[in-house]
């Protein structure tokens, strides 16, 4: 076959037509590096929360029903009040793991979740408004990392009723980025029933949940800066049964504020107005903490501000509202850092405004309220001149500075006395942390440290009727019965109830002072005669005096009023084969 010439340019012309021709847009490129960086921070998590992992029950766990013995297991009594699904959660982990460690594991699962959606999220928004210059992978993993990685975070991960935190911000993130990866600009009724469902599952963990439909109005209008309002009648789907559905939950959460003792309006003594200026200086002891997270304490000492010059009070409000002006000013020519600011504030409105809180500061309220200074902390960053590696170099310094300073908070919530021993170091004039501390002294058996511990608490204010029958069990402990029954008829003074005279006659009953244990008891009794733990006890002076059959009688009523007294059932049975043998 004869050769075919082409003319001598022929190549040439070929190249400048390619040259000539746009090229097709390339797919990004899949790097394994970045997967095996998610497995490695995956293994860095684990072992950052791990000492946490087999930490035991503490502070409001104990109030909990998993923290409570005897507590029904059947799934109604679970459910039947508020936070539902998140108590439904708890049910499940006291049915197949009732240990600390499984409550721990599911939380941390939760959080790694959590950080997941953070990721997404902010590459979503940050190429939303930082458009051309959108950050690629670098920036949202730096995000994520830090979310995953802050110290600030413990008290919502590894304290097992932070779960009402990680729990609810997990639906209340997978609604939002429904809202933000739906395909189309109008919210088709598949995307608004996600968001609805997982909105509805958000506030039935925990109410401060309830601010996501004005998260959803503020995305809209950041990403439609010209046509807001078009765009809100574009999703009407979606904003008409979540503003209807907000509506409801707002109702629900003011009816339990209304009967609520640690929330509320009810609250004697602070007010919402009071609340509203101590937190005008608190939310900048959260942003500190953000920056710097130094002085971390389970159970912040934050006086309350009772007007609005009290401990500076009007110099936080008046910062808040220039930094808010100054966001949306300018909001055109910073949008990302303007839209995280302003999420941010939006975030904390719920638990630091007007609706009265017991404690003024909390760490964990800033779980979900940090992806606002996340999305600050992007657009910082974007606009830095900075050679790339170096750049991925620094922030992953930044990161594992962080990692280290959680290990080191997660080995403090590993051990309960560890753990108030920090915060008494944190607020040494706080009663409740030092009667936490002396309480925890006490169930290790250092008797002698609780009782010095209970002193120093009464010290800083006058004692209460709790405080005061631990302060009691503590000297009985210590194998001073003339001082337990001393602390214990104090506090019978403060409130005679039947459990005090119990505890007043265990104290007798284990000296072999019988009379003044039965008279005890006979006391506890006229208080309230269907108290288990009268004929609890009385049945415990019966069987050691000899009247089995006397002690059996005072067993089955124990039970009878209480089938979950364990302690009665036992001694029952062990009495019965008593008298079975002497017959």
């Amino acid at each position: 076959m004869p050769e075919v010439r082409r003319p001598k340019n022929a190549k040439k012309k070929l190249r400048a037509a390619e040259r000539a021709t746009p090229a097709a847009p390339r797919k990004p490129a899949t790097h394994w590096w970045i997967y095996a960086a998610a497995a490695v921070a995956l293994c860095a998590a684990y072992l950052v929360y791990a000492p946490a992992l087999g930490g035991p029950f503490v502070f409001d766990d104990i109030s909990l029903p998993y923290g409570t013995p005897g507590f029904p297991n059947p799934l109604r009594f679970w459910i039947g009040g508020v936070r539902p699904l998140l108590m439904f959660s708890y049910w499940v982990n006291s049915r197949f793991s009732p240990a600390p460690d499984g409550f721990h594991v599911i939380n941390l699962l939760c959080h790694l979740l959590n950080t997941v959606l953070i990721f997404f999220i902010t590459r979503k928004i940050a190429r939303k408004l930082l458009q051309p210059d959108s950050p690629d992978w670098l920036l949202p993993a730096f995000a994520a990392a830090v979310f995953l990685f802050h110290p600030i975070q413990t008290e919502a991960v590894s304290y097992i009723a932070g779960r009402s935190e990680c729990l609810s911000v997990l639906f209340f993130l997978a609604a939002f980025a429904v809202f933000l990866y739906r395909r189309a600009p109008a919210v088709s009724w598949k995307v608004a029933i996600a968001v609805l469902v997982l909105f509805a599952a958000a506030v039935a963990t925990k109410e401060h949940t309830l601010v996501l439909p004005a998260l959803l109005l503020l995305t809209d209008y950041y990403w439609n800066p010209g046509a807001a309002f078009s765009g809100m009648r574009r999703n009407w789907r979606l904003y008409v049964p979540i503003a209807f559905g907000a509506a409801v939950g707002a109702v629900f959460v003011a009816r339990i504020l209304a009967h609520n003792g640690s929330a509320g309006f009810g609250m004697k003594d602070l007010t919402w107005y009071q609340y509203f200026f101590t937190e005008c200086r608190a939310f900048f002891v959260y942003l500190r903490l953000l920056v710097f997270p130094a002085g971390q304490s389970i159970d912040w000492d934050y006086p309350i501000s009772r007007n609005i010059t009290d401990h500076g009070a009007i110099f936080g409000l008046a910062a808040i509202l220039v930094l808010v002006a100054a966001a949306i000013y300018f909001r055109r020519r910073y949008p990302l850092a303007s839209y995280g600011f302003l999420v941010y504030v939006l975030l904390m409105a719920p638990t630091s405004s007007f609706v009265p809180i017991k404690d003024p500061l909390a760490e964990r309220r800033l779980y979900l309220p940090m992806i606002g200074i996340l999305l600050v902390a992007m657009a910082a960053l974007a606009r830095l001149r900075v050679d790339r590696r170096k750049l991925a170099a620094a922030l992953c310094g930044i990161v594992a500075v962080l990692g280290f300073l959680t290990y080191q908070r997660n080995q403090l919530w590993a051990s309960e006395a560890a753990l108030w021993e920090d915060a008494a170091r944190q607020s040494p004039g706080r009663q409740r942390v030092l009667s936490q501390l002396a309480h925890t002294y006490f169930t290790n058996g250092r008797c002698l440290d609780a009782i010095a511990k209970y002193t120093e608490a009464a010290r800083v204010a006058p004692p209460d009727y709790g405080l005061l029958i631990d302060w009691g069990l503590s000297y009985d402990c210590a194998d001073q019965p003339d001082a337990a029954v001393a602390k214990l008829r104090e506090a019978a003074s403060l409130n005679p109830t039947a459990h005090a005279y119990s505890q007043i006659a265990m104290v007798y009953a284990k000296r072999s002072r019988w009379q003044e244990a039965l008279q005890a008891l006979d006391l506890a009794g006229k208080l309230d005669a269907n108290y288990d733990m009268i004929y609890d006890n009385r049945g415990g002076i019966r069987a050691k005096t000899g009247d089995l059959a006397g002690a059996a009688d005072d067993y089955r009523h124990a039970v009878a009023l209480n089938p979950a007294n364990e302690h009665a059932r036992h001694m029952l049975e062990i009495v019965e084969r008593q008298l079975n043998s002497r017959q």
